[in-house]
Order: structure tokens, then C-alpha cells, then sequence
């Protein structure tokens, strides 16, 4: 059998007629080693075809399927029906497609209504650790393969950024879970919080990355900062040439890394342009793959699997951060101005506690405001 790669170049592919329009000129050309299904994007979908199910199979049955999750919302201080759901079909997907693992995103979503609404940041707290990581525990417990988490692109504050990374690694403590470490992500927050590569990179730990994502996203005008656009997270747009040289400079710093994935939203991929730039931009991706996936060909496997398994007890809930979460939610929802989001914090009870509201970056809180009216919407 020959030697399975290092690295793998990988595409998140669901489905999506616009997505899979992209991905198969790709897949037939047998560029594409691995494959990202985010698995609960599904919803809507009365019965799979045979077809999809088959791709998945093929790739799962080399060990180079991962799940990526999108809805769990991990840090969310009421449990709720939803979430359990979610873990069930988890559960019932992972008996029947042979995963390599299964990553979710980090923070919560401000909306009602589970299949909709922005995931955003919370404090970085004793009780959100301790909430966070009896939700990555059942994660485990519904799948038995590694668990990951993505670093979140949006952020209130450039102390909230330079935290991120070691918060991240202790909320995936209990699993010994790795790290989704997202380019792009990685890229709004340098330009958002004027910061730099190096500076940034260091703070996270790259030793658990074992999986890299590569995206687009868009430029937002703010009438707070007008001289300076504010970098959003929107997978809408090709790979800026930027987001490539992160990657190249990141590549050998991850001795765990096995999967580098480029994810882009159909809602980009309308135009036969559009699919053409998708499928350049992952011959790039490729290119730097196959450069640097030689010095990485002698590395230990990390696992990434706990000693023992979880056994997740009582759910753990945080009412507090709850009420504090739907305050927030209901503000950034329903607020008509910057002004009036601003006021109602202040006179909420994120004001003066863990959140620091005090210290947030003003044109964030105004993106945080159309993030979650869109969504809303």
C-alpha cells in the first residue's frame, strides 16, 4: 500500500450544487487527497443522495474523512435540546462514516433560532472553562475519534486575541484534542487589531494544530474608523495572495499537522469565474503542500486521543453567562445605532464584569451589531 503523505491537501465539500460544481473537476483530476464534510449542515435534507454518500465512504475508508461542525454552539450557558440533538446525530453519523476526527468551531451564536445566527466570543473565565470543556467531553463521547477546535476570527479587544490561543488549549485538555488553526481567521484579527505575524503566531500552540483551513472573506467599511476597513470572516471570496504567505510561513512550524483544508461558501461560487479562482487557488494551497510536506515525512504521530474516556456527568450550565449571552444577543440584535447598542451595554449587566465591555474595540462592537442584524435577518 503506498505511504500515505504527511500532509494532505483537503477541500470542504458538502451539499451544494455550487460547491460540488467547484470540487469536481478537482476530484476528477484525483488532486484531492482528503475531504471536509461539515456534517451538520444537513438539516434541511430529507434523505442523502447514494452518490454523496459513496464519496464519503471512499475518502473515510482511507482515513481521510473529517467532520467539521458548525452548530454546536460549544459555549453557550444554557444546555438546551438542540445541542443534545446535535450530539445524537453526531453519534449516529459517526457509527456509520469512518471519520479521522471532528472539529467545532468556538464561542456561541447569538441567535434564537439554532440553524442561524453569528458565532461570537465570551469571557474568557474559570466557568467558561469548565462549561467548554465538559461540551468538547461529549463531543468526544458521541464520536470516540480526536476532537479540535477552530480559533475564532471575530474578537472585542486585542487583549481578547492574545489570549485566544491558551484558551483554547485548556478548554481541549480533557480530550487531549488539537487545534483547527484557520488562516484567514488568523489574518482578520492581524489587520483588525494592528498586530503582528509574529507576535501572534507565538501565542498559540502549535503544537496541537493538525489541521490548517485556508479561506477568503471581505473588507467592511466603518463609520467609526473610516480610514480603515475592518477584515470579516465571510468565506465569500477567492484566497487573498496574504492568507498564502501566512500559510507558508506556518507550514513547518506545525510538526503535528495532517490536513490542510481550503473551505470557501456557494455563496461565492456563483460564476464559472468564480470556480475557476476556487480551483487556482487550490492548486496554490497544493503547491505549498507538496513543498514542505517532505520535512515533516519523519514527525511522531500525535494520537490526539484521551488516556481514558469522559464520562460527562451532570451537565454543566452557567445561568449567569446565560443571562449575560442573551442580554448581549438581544442588544446586537434589536439596537438601531452603534450609540444605542453602546448605551444599553452600559446599562446591562455586562458592564463592569468579566466581558470588560470597557475595553472594547468601538468599530468591533459596530461589526458585531451588523453581524448579528444580518443573521437575524
Amino acid at each position: 500500500m503506498e505511504k500515505q503523505p504527511a500532509i494532505l491537501s483537503s477541500l470542504a465539500c458538502n451539499l451544494d450544487v455550487d460547491i460540488l460544481s467547484a470540487v469536481f473537476p478537482l476530484l476528477e483530476e484525483d488532486r484531492v487527497e482528503a475531504l471536509e464534510w461539515s456534517f451538520d449542515t444537513l438539516f434541511w435534507a430529507e434523505q442523502v443522495p447514494g452518490w454523496f454518500t459513496e464519496l464519503l465512504d471512499t475518502y473515510g475508508q482511507q482515513n481521510r474523512l473529517i467532520g467539521h461542525g458548525v452548530f454546536f454552539s460549544l459555549l453557550s450557558g444554557r444546555w438546551s435540546a438542540e445541542q443534545q440533538q446535535w450530539l445524537q446525530h453526531l453519534r449516529e453519523l459517526s457509527s456509520r462514516f469512518r471519520f479521522d476526527h471532528i472539529t467545532e468551531h468556538f464561542g456561541f451564536f447569538s441567535g434564537q433560532n439554532f440553524h442561524s445566527g453569528a458565532p461570537l466570543p465570551t469571557p474568557y473565565t474559570p466557568a467558561a472553562l469548565r462549561l467548554g470543556q465538559d461540551r468538547v467531553s461529549r463531543i468526544y463521547e458521541a464520536c470516540r475519534c480526536p476532537v479540535g477546535l477552530e480559533n475564532l476570527a471575530f474578537a472585542y479587544s486585542l487583549d481578547e486575541v492574545k489570549h485566544h490561543g491558551e484558551f483554547l488549549e485548556k478548554l481541549l485538555e480533557p480530550v487531549s484534542g488539537f487545534l483547527i488553526l484557520d488562516l484567514h481567521n488568523l489574518y482578520c484579527q492581524l489587520h483588525n487589531f494592528s498586530v503582528s505575524y509574529e507576535e501572534l503566531i507565538a501565542l498559540y500552540p502549535l503544537h496541537r494544530v493538525r489541521e490548517i483551513h485556508i479561506s477568503g472573506g471581505s473588507w467592511e467599511d466603518s463609520a467609526l474608523r473610516p480610514t480603515r476597513k475592518v477584515r470579516r470572516d465571510t468565506h465569500d471570496e477567492g484566497v487573498p495572495e496574504e492568507v498564502f504567505r501566512l500559510l507558508n510561513l506556518t507550514l513547518p512550524m506545525c510538526p503535528q499537522l495532517k490536513y490542510v483544508v481550503l473551505e470557501q461558501l456557494s455563496a461565492g461560487l456563483k460564476t464559472d469565474e468564480s470556480r475557476a479562482r476556487f480551483q487556482q487557488d487550490f492548486r496554490q494551497m497544493e503547491e505549498l503542500v507538496q513543498k514542505h510536506r517532505a520535512g515533516l515525512s519523519a514527525r511522531l504521530n500525535e494520537l490526539f486521543l484521551p488516556s481514558h474516556l469522559p464520562q460527562p456527568g451532570l451537565v454543566v450550565e452557567d445561568p449567569k453567562l446565560y443571562e449575560q449571552q442573551r442580554q448581549l444577543a438581544q442588544i446586537l440584535e434589536t439596537a438601531p445605532s452603534f450609540d444605542e447598542a453602546q448605551r444599553l451595554l452600559q446599562s446591562s449587566s455586562l458592564a463592569h464584569s468579566d466581558w470588560k465591555i470597557e475595553e472594547w474595540e468601538p468599530c468591533m462592537l459596530e461589526t458585531a451589531v451588523r453581524l448579528a442584524q444580518k443573521w437575524k435577518g
